[in-house]
Formats: structure tokens, C-alpha cells, sequence
């Protein structure tokens, strides 16, 4: 079975982690956008930064904030001609299966 890469930072870098967790919250806290609009931010990040992984995380927790299967696509979609083709075909799926 493969090991949650976010549990073992929390596992082996507690202090760090327990920072990251409050930016996160902060961030998260932030009253200029809904939830679901960052966590569509964040898979076009995600994307853009060919992290699959991340893409899929955000995915789920956007269709729990009420985000539509084709706004998660089009979250990934939107970097076909800013990050290039690879990225969309490297995150897509990741996407998908993400969002279930």
C-alpha cells in the first residue's frame, strides 16, 4: 500500500507541518473567494505545477464544495496554453478520478 506523502511530513517534520496547517487555515480563513473558486485555483496550480497528487486532493474537496465535474475539468484544462499540453495529459486524469 502506498504511503500518504502529506502524512509522512506530518509524521516526520511535526513542527513544520503544524506551521503549514495555520498558513493553510489563514489562507482558507480568507473571505475574498467562496471554497469552491480556491480549491478550482488550486487544481489549476496543481496542474500547472504537474503535481497530479495535489490535483486529485483538491478535486475531491472541491466536489464536496460544491464544484461541477466540468468545472474541474476546465480547472485543469485552462493551462493547456499557458503550461502546455503534457501538463493537462500528466493531470487530468488525476482530475477525475479525484472528483469521482
Amino acid at each position: 500500500m502506498e504511503k500518504n506523502p502529506y502524512e509522512i511530513f506530518q509524521k516526520e517534520c511535526p513542527d513544520l507541518a503544524e506551521s503549514f496547517n495555520k498558513l493553510v487555515e489563514v489562507q482558507r480563513s480568507m473571505e475574498g473567494l467562496d471554497a469552491k473558486t480556491k480549491q478550482l485555483i488550486n487544481i489549476a496550480i496543481q496542474t500547472a505545477n504537474s503535481n497530479p497528487l495535489g490535483v486529485q486532493l483538491h478535486a475531491q474537496i472541491a466536489r464536496k464544495s460544491g464544484a461541477s465535474r466540468e468545472e474541474v475539468k476546465e480547472a485543469v484544462v485552462m493551462n493547456l496554453h499557458l503550461s502546455g499540453l503534457s501538463k493537462v495529459l500528466n493531470c487530468l486524469p488525476a482530475a477525475l478520478d479525484g472528483y469521482g
